[in-house]
Formats: C-alpha cells, structure tokens, sequence
C-alpha cells in the first residue's frame, strides 16, 4: 500500500480525509489524460473511432466491475441527471419510501414530480422499520443511498437481498456514490433493481462520469421516453430498437471523462477489491472505535455492528479550523465535522487526528 500511496501526490502534504467529497487525482490518471489529450490535438477527426472505442470500452469495464449484463449498463454524466431520466418514466401512483437526510438529489427528484412520499428516519434498526413499512403500506418503490452521505450509516446489503426475496414487486433503486469503489459488489446478485453511480468520489474517476445499472426485467416498470441519435449507436433505421440502457445515453459521451473511469476501474481491479476493502474495514473500524470513545458519534450508528469509512463529528467551526490549520482536509456538514477515509489512508493518519481533537 505504500508504493500505492506514491500515486497521490496530495499526501505527501495533507491528511486527505475528504473522499465523500471527491476522491484524489492520482500520477497514472493525470498521465493518461495527457496521452489522450496529445492525441486528439494531433490526430483530430481521425480519431473518432478510436474516442469511440473508449467509451465503448469503459461500458464493457463497467460491467465487469460491477458484474451487470452488458447491455444493461448506461454511461451517464452523473448520478443526478441518470436519475432524473428514470424518474421520468415512473408512475405517480407508486407508493415511495425514502430515508430522512438521504442526498438531495435522491429524494428531491421525487417531491418534484408529486409523487407520495413516506420517510423513515435513520436508527440503530432501519432494516427492519424498511422491512415493516414495506409490508404494511404496500410500498412500490425502495430508494436510499447504500452509504448515507452525512454520516456514513451504511445499509445492510445483505437485508435488500431479503426484502426483494420476499417483495418481489418492490423496486429497489440505490444511489451508490458513497460505497462504490470501497468493496467488490455483485449487481446481479444485489436484489437491487437500479443502481446509479457517479464516479468521482471512491472510484477515482473524475467528475463527469457515472452509470446507471439495471436488472433484468426493471425496464417492463419505466416508460423512459429519453432518445437521442446516440441511443440508436448512429443508426439511422435504429430507432425501433433501442434498448432501455441506451434511452440514458441519447447524445455524445465525452471520451476524457470516461476515459477517466475506465483507467480508474482497471486501476482499482489492479491493486484488488479485497485488497481495498481490507483496509478500508482497518481504517472503518480503528476510527469507529476512536471517534466512539471520544463521544463524537451519533447514537444510532454505535449501535450497528457494521459502518463505513464516513464520520460525522459532533464537533463545531472552532475543532474545524483547527484541523484545517494541521493540513487536515476535511468537509464540514450537517451539524458537525465529516471525516472520510479511502484505501490510500492509514490507521497512522486517523490515530494523528485522534491526537488532535483530544
């Protein structure tokens, strides 16, 4: 891991503990980019089928990554704008369960269109008040983030494999921005039905690119009206044909941006998913315990047996700008101090912060 951290040149100068605010640009990347750069100023309008190819290449990574069936990947901007495509093609009449706090771009695409909404608020056993009010109100759609944004809850991946077991009819959509990238995932086994990533947080990919995942069948409950000469792969007689993924990506695909992803998923499928997630669970729970014992975690969450690498502090602007000051880079939200860690920390970096608040 410490040849790995040479990568990221911003540690050798900071304590990076902001990855659920965006993840580092590392040396192999910021190469890449300038090959690709370099070649379109030199190469031009020849090139076009190579810049082609990589967006094609970066759908194929995709799929492999997250094990999803090929044509049942969409490249997409963002998580945002993927979800608000699908969102156009829902029916009013679906009952929506969404989690209190959960990321605005999750749960504000929903009020906008009118749709009944149900919150539930986040506790120690989420799971089962999901598990209850899916069963009790007849809910049609399940949408919440794998990871919440605030304050790192993560859910129980094994409890949707559940709940879709025994509601076969719930839709499940996940916003998996801030778990993406942390553990090895298996989408086809997940019992999520849509899966929307943005790429420039844990997977390392820059901003302006995502994907959105579905599972076989999900598109029978859409009517995704979105099209576009792209949708059809430049075929003119290819209207009629165009699968559901493809409604997602009706214009040109910047090749930089997914380019970009494409490197950083060979670039984490190189170091290893086991690898990462062996020591983002070393970093999860030294800082759990830490941050635990220093009274600066929310209730809720030390009850979990399991969380992620985001923590919010309850801490205020004064311990804020003191670990700022000591090149401690941070996010303040919420009511307290987010702290994030990525593969490219160490238990070193954490115990130092500990040092700090105490």
């Amino acid at each position: 891991m410490k040849n790995i951290r040479k990568q990221f040149p911003v540690l050798n100068h900071y304590i990076y503990a902001d990855t659920a605010t965006a993840g580092l640009l590392y040396d192999g990347l910021f190469d890449w980019r300038q090959e690709h750069d370099l070649d379109v100023l030199i190469g031009g309008k020849k090139l076009n089928a190579k810049l082609a190819k990589i967006v094609a290449d970066t759908r194929g990574t995709v799929a492999q990554f997250f094990n999803c069936n090929l044509e049942n990947v969409a490249l997409v901007p963002n998580f945002s704008i993927g979800f608000n495509l699908l969102l156009e093609g829902v029916g009013k009449q679906e009952k929506v369960l969404l989690i209190k706090g959960d990321y605005p771009s999750l749960t504000w695409p929903f009020k906008s269109r009118g749709h009944s909404v149900s919150y539930l608020e986040i506790t120690a056993n989420l799971e089962e008040q999901i598990y209850e009010k899916v069963k009790s109100e007849k809910i049609g759609i399940l949408a919440l983030s794998l990871v919440q944004w605030l304050n790192g809850f993560k859910i129980d991946l094994e409890f949707l494999k559940t709940l879709k077991r025994d509601f076969p009819g719930l839709i499940i959509i996940a916003d998996g921005t801030q778990f993406c990238g942390t553990q090895a995932f298996n989408f086809k086994d997940s019992g999520i039905d849509v899966l929307g990533v943005s790429g420039y947080k844990w997977l390392l990919g820059g901003y302006g690119n995502g994907c959105v995942l579905f599972a076989d069948g999900v598109a029978d409950r859409f009517n995704c009206a979105t099209i576009g000469f792209n949708s059809a792969r430049g075929n003119l007689e290819g209207r009629d044909q165009i699968t559901f993924a493809n409604r997602f990506e009706p214009g040109h695909l910047d090749s930089t941006s997914f380019g970009s992803l494409n490197h950083s998923l060979k670039f984490l499928l190189g170091i290893g998913l086991d690898v990462v997630n062996e020591q983002v669970v070393k970093l999860s729970k030294l800082a759990f315990a830490e941050f635990g014992n220093l009274g600066l975690l929310q209730s809720e969450l030390l009850e979990r047996e399991y969380h992620s690498t985001i923590f919010n502090l309850s801490l205020g602007e004064k311990q804020y700008a003191k670990l700022m000051q000591h090149r401690v880079l941070c996010a303040q939200r919420g009511d307290g101090i987010r702290l994030s860690f990525h593969f490219y920390n160490t238990e070193n970096e954490i115990e130092e912060i500990v040092d700090l608040l105490k």
